[in-house]
């Protein structure tokens, strides 16, 4: 029994150490986690820092030029930019547009004028005397025929 008792005396001083152990584990991390969150709001903020009076290539490329200062104050000169951008981009489309527009109009026009250069060939062609002559002598009803002698000028007095 004596034994038991011992063993058992044992084990309560295993659990209360265990306890302990872990209320301070648990104390050590509740403070480093409280000490992490004190730094993080203490380097965290809402402005940005100023940038240096110096301008060199690491500033520009780094990005500490486009500070939340800096742009707040220049937001309306990034929107005109922006504005004008889409201007551009719209009527440099619509003169594509235009000018595709021209060109099939002048194709068309080309071809317009080659049929009327066509036709007014033909028309010189079916209206030309000797064309005419060999059309109306394939035609035998025709009461026309081709003059013998030449025409002569009738001079009428004036009054």
């Amino acid at each position: 029994m004596e034994e038991d008792k011992i063993q058992e005396d044992v084990q309560k001083e295993l659990e209360q150490q265990e306890a302990s152990e872990k209320s301070e584990q648990s104390e050590k991390s509740e403070s480093k986690l409280q000490e992490t969150i004190q730094k993080i709001k203490a380097s965290a903020s809402e402005e940005d820092p100023r940038p240096s009076a110096q301008l060199n290539l690491r500033t520009i490329l780094g990005g500490d030029l486009l500070t939340t200062e800096m742009v707040r104050s220049q937001i309306w000169l990034f929107v005109l930019i922006v504005f004008f951008s889409i201007i551009y981009v719209a009527f440099r489309y619509q003169c594509q547009q235009d000018m595709l527009t021209i060109d099939r109009l002048e194709n068309e026009l080309k071809d317009a004028k080659y049929k009327a250069l066509s036709s007014s060939s033909t028309l010189t062609e079916k209206c030309r005397e000797s064309h005419v002559l060999d059309v109306l002598k394939q035609n035998k009803d025709s009461l026309l025929h081709q003059a013998d002698q030449p025409p002569f000028i009738i001079q009428v007095p004036e009054d």
